[in-house]
């Protein structure tokens, strides 16, 4: 580890090889506590590059628990966090809402680090029990239409590292590889991110792949479509400045949004939209992220056609059945 801290203090950059052994000796807990913390905080102080996120993604995936879903087209709404808004659940509101939909959604989380409540927390203290029971994990997908991966089961890196990067408090390079080291390598997948810099290399290394995908970055810094301002995609299709004019909503206060400081706060929210007596604002921005989620799946609809079948989702109640199925 010392040659490696060196070589970051020196700021060169890692081969995809180096990267990937660096990452499956933080999982086979090769280091110590210390030696880690110093190695992710000297990693905040510059930009990851192609090759290094390419390595710590394929070492996670390689080193992972299988949750057996191969015969499902599944979907993953997952942002990368990290972007410092503060804001309630909404790209996990939006799985349940496309889960009511009728797709199958295998929706990624973990316990919140740079902000209050990640989607693990709130899942959590709504009552549900984590599993990496494949015949679980697959009863769920059948019956609720979701199943949910909460990553330190899945992967034995997130484990090791899970206490330092809570007492850092701040976002890592594990933020940036969330999204992409879902177990069930989903066929179908919506990308949160926080700098355009991050979305442009995720973008990169998703054309080579076979997976449809949408990354989302909002120009003001949102890791979602937040509608407080224009927000870029990039997908199959190309990169695009979706202006919100153009998809039929104003811009909203980003205090309106607001919601994730703390567990209890963000669970509130995420009841009073799922039954029903949530803000416009709060509905909205959860609908606009499901229908970014189905036209991933539906390439050839419009954004209006998608947005609809995600409000109907949402009012007809099938997205809280999903819910109460998935927590029962």
């Amino acid at each position: 580890m010392k040659k490696i801290l060196n070589h970051l203090f020196e700021n060169k950059t890692f081969s995809k090889k180096e990267a990937k052994e660096i990452l499956t000796n933080i999982a086979l807990g090769k280091y110590n506590q210390s030696q880690m913390a110093a190695f992710m905080v000297a990693y905040c102080m510059r930009s990851i590059t192609v090759d290094e996120l390419e390595g710590f993604g394929e070492a996670m995936l390689e080193l992972c628990v299988d949750p057996q879903l191969n015969g499902y087209d599944l979907i993953d709404l997952c942002g990368t966090g990290g972007d410092g808004k503060d804001t309630f659940n909404i790209s996990t509101l939006a799985s349940f809402v496309v889960a009511g939909a009728g797709y199958k959604v295998a929706k990624h989380g973990n316990y919140g680090v740079s902000s209050g409540c990640g989607s693990s927390n709130v899942m959590e203290y709504l009552g549900y029990k984590f599993s990496a029971d494949p015949s679980e994990l697959k009863r769920s997908v059948e019956e609720a239409g979701i199943c949910f991966l909460h990553a330190p089961l899945f992967h034995p890196a997130m484990k090791n590292v899970a206490p330092i990067r809570r007492e850092l408090g701040v976002k890592t390079f594990f933020n940036m590889l969330g999204p992409m080291v879902n177990p069930t390598k989903p066929k179908f997948q919506t990308v949160g991110v926080y700098s355009l810099e991050l979305a442009r290399l995720y973008n990169y290394l998703y054309q080579k792949t076979d997976k449809r995908y949408t990354i989302i970055h909002a120009v003001d810094g949102y890791d979602e479509v937040s509608l407080t301002c224009d927000y870029k995609t990039f997908s199959n299709g190309g990169e695009k400045l979706n202006r919100l004019s153009d998809i039929g909503f104003e811009k909203i206060d980003p205090t309106s949004i607001e919601g994730g400081s703390t567990v209890e706060d963000s669970a509130k929210i995420f009841k009073d939209v799922l039954n029903g007596n949530a803000t416009t604002q709060q509905v909205n921005v959860v609908l606009c992220n499901a229908a970014v989620a189905i036209q991933t799946i539906n390439h050839e609809s419009s954004f209006a056609d998608c947005y609809y079948e995600a409000e109907e989702s949402l009012l007809s109640k099938r997205a809280l059945k999903s819910f109460e199925k998935l927590i029962n």
